[in-house]
């Protein structure tokens, strides 16, 4: 896991949407911002492209999501050619993070929350990122603190 020069960025993709989270300066919290309404891979780049710039990101997380057996899916090789492409885009380094279960566990939140169907929908991508950004942060975290 490479270590981040700056805010880490967590991606949540989707068909239509992407889900972002960015960290604070010392990687100890995640932030869920505004959604990303996709409109074509290169927009989706630029809009990324400029986000980085403008917010110090030094690394990237986007969401890998793996079969439950930890094998490889169609979706997992779309993050791995996006991540690619985003990558060259930037020039910021780009990894690949698991994310089985943060958008079910997102789901599950809002719900019990109360939030509405309508509202959800917007939400979970949002959620989903929160939840793969900690993750990441935590293992980073740990992984420091055992050095």
């Amino acid at each position: 896991m490479p270590e981040p020069a700056g805010r880490v960025l967590a991606l949540d993709l989707g068909a239509r949407r992407i889900g972002l989270a960015l960290s604070d300066e010392l990687g100890w919290t995640a932030q869920g911002i505004p959604t990303l309404l996709r409109k074509n891979i290169r927009s989706d780049l630029d809009v990324l492209a400029s986000l980085i710039r403008e917010r110090g990101v030094g690394l990237v997380v986007v969401g890998n999501p793996l079969r439950m057996d930890g094998g490889e899916s169609t979706g997992s090789q779309e993050a791995a050619r996006f991540a690619q492409r985003l990558e060259r885009h930037t020039g910021v380094p780009v990894c690949l993070w698991d994310e089985r279960l943060t958008t079910r566990q997102a789901s599950r939140v809002l719900r019990s929350s109360g939030v509405g169907i309508a509202k959800r929908a917007g939400a979970v991508d949002r959620l989903s990122a929160v939840l793969l950004l900690e993750s990441y942060l935590d293992r980073q975290n740990a992984a420091g603190a055992g050095r």
